[in-house]
């Protein structure tokens, strides 16, 4: 049985003390695991457990998440989320990668893409939204006024459990440490200031949808049908722009990792033996 070692650390990007994760063999084509809300990087510790032996997976903690420290002063927006990942790709000397975006990871890595398209070998989307069709309607009252038990926590545990096919496999773990990050001194300021943001999101669908179109990467997209946030709609929306994309969709939720990992982990496996 191989155990992968996953080791931890801090590179400064412009002030910003970002916290990551790595494991795997340094000369494996890299996959950067972008992670959503409310979470961090520990949301792939199970993936890279799975797939860490073989395969390169970096996964960085944005601004105002997870251990990364900001200083005073940082203005949270999904550009300046954009700007650190960005300086951390840099920092660390990718050149080029796999991504993967899950839910906030959509708009980071998007932004991301669409400034350095000759970083980005491939792609990988899980449950992030890049399509009208995608939004359910919770996600666009979320996005006009985001409501005030938006960061506690039966709120934070619904993300994971809403949707699941069998609750037994969410592990409390995952819900448990995001709110410890969310009750840190600053962090439901800085998060609100995010949701407000994301409505710019939604104006950049039309740029992000040409340059898949334009650039045609190949895009291997896993969904949790039952999301309450992003609908199903818009995993098959891809393929509107990638033709060729891979649309897996699965009976879960929207943390799909939490309880399909067993059947996930192998699809991603051999589409970054593809790449590779």
């Amino acid at each position: 049985m191989d155990i992968p070692e996953v080791r931890h650390g801090f590179v400064d990007v412009d002030g910003v003390r970002v916290f990551y994760r790595e494991a795997g063999p340094r000369d494996a084509l890299p996959l950067l695991l972008l992670h959503g809300f409310p979470s961090a990087s520990h949301q792939y510790r199970r993936l890279m457990d799975a797939l860490g032996d073989r395969y390169r997976l970096i996964a960085p903690d944005y601004p105002g998440f997870g251990h990364t420290q900001a200083p005073d002063g940082f203005v949270y927006s999904f550009d300046r989320l954009a700007d650190v990942v960005e300086g951390f790709v840099r920092a660390i000397g990718l050149e080029r990668f796999v991504w993967y975006a899950f839910d906030f990871g959509g708009p980071v890595g998007f932004r991301v893409a669409t400034r350095h398209p000759e970083w980005i070998a491939a792609l990988i989307v899980q449950n992030a939204n890049a399509y009208d069709e995608g939004l359910s309607d919770i996600a666009r009252k979320t996005i006009g006024a985001p409501p005030e038990e938006l960061f506690t926590l039966p709120v934070t545990r619904s993300q994971y459990e809403d949707g699941t096919a069998d609750p037994s496999l969410i592990a409390p773990d995952g819900w448990t440490l995001d709110q410890h990050f969310l009750d840190l001194p600053g962090r439901k300021q800085a998060q609100l200031a995010l949701a407000l943001d994301y409505r710019s999101n939604l104006e950049l669908y039309p740029a992000w949808q040409a340059w898949l179109r334009e650039h045609r990467p190949p895009t291997l997209v896993l969904w949790g049908r039952g999301d309450a946030i992003f609908l199903e709609a818009g995993a098959h929306a891809y393929r509107r722009d990638v033709p060729e994309a891979e649309v897996h969709v699965f009976d879960t939720g929207h943390f799909a990792l939490e309880e399909k990992l067993p059947e996930i982990a192998p699809l991603i496996a051999g589409f970054l033996s593809r790449q590779s």
